[in-house]
């Protein structure tokens, strides 16, 4: 038993040198935190408002919480901005959080593991997670991608019924239960991949990361 166990040992040891082996492990801690983070951030660390607002879009006027100022609403006063722009800020905010809370966790896992990524890598990955999730965010990007990858058909055909405050019910095509969401958080996740092999990428190769 003990030969053969040896054996394998040497084997494995043959087929992949140490810098292999801690590429891999590296790349395995980042995507874990990256993919631990992703739903946390979009359903924990995401503000109600937030989440109402970030498609926005329009010249016309909207109060702070996203609804449309009309006169008479009894909200004189309040300050007001374009629909575009609202959707603009929160995008922004929700993506400066989910990369804060996603880099810092990246940060903290590694560190507690005696691992030191590198601070350009850990920025370009981050950069990556954050740049792309905005844009995904925001609809207009992701739209345009379900149109060319032949998913929009998808998108119309599963959306999520809601309750109105009546009882009634309404058609909602993001949310919980569409497919808007589904394929939101599948691009996500897969941009993820890419973000943990450039961070490992840039962190161990022609420098000692320890």
């Amino acid at each position: 038993m003990i030969r053969p166990a040896l054996r394998l040992t040497r084997a494995a040891a043959a087929l992949g040198r140490p810098a292999s082996i801690e590429r891999l492990a590296l790349f395995g801690a980042l995507l874990a935190a990256f993919e631990a983070t992703h739903g946390f951030c979009d359903h924990w660390g995401q503000a109600s408002e937030t989440a109402k607002c970030k498609r926005l879009y329009g010249e016309h006027r909207v109060y702070s919480d996203g609804t449309s100022a009309r006169e008479g609403d009894g909200r004189t006063g309040e300050p007001t901005t374009s629909a575009s722009a609202r959707g603009r800020r929160a995008v922004a905010r929700h993506s400066a959080e989910y990369t804060a809370i996603q880099t810092g966790l990246a940060l903290t896992l590694t560190r507690a593991f005696g691992y030191r990524v590198s601070p350009a890598a850990l920025l370009a990955g981050a950069a990556i997670n954050g740049l792309t999730h905005a844009a995904i965010d925001r609809g207009a990007f992701f739209l345009w991608l379900a149109d060319r990858t032949g998913k929009r058909g998808y998108v119309d055909h599963c959306q999520a019924t809601r309750l109105d405050p009546d009882g009634g019910a309404h058609e909602e095509i993001t949310g919980p239960g569409s497919a808007w969401m589904e394929l939101d958080e599948a691009l996500h996740r897969f941009i993820g991949v890419s973000a943990a092999a450039v961070t490992v990428l840039l962190t161990t190769y022609g420098t000692d990361p320890r």
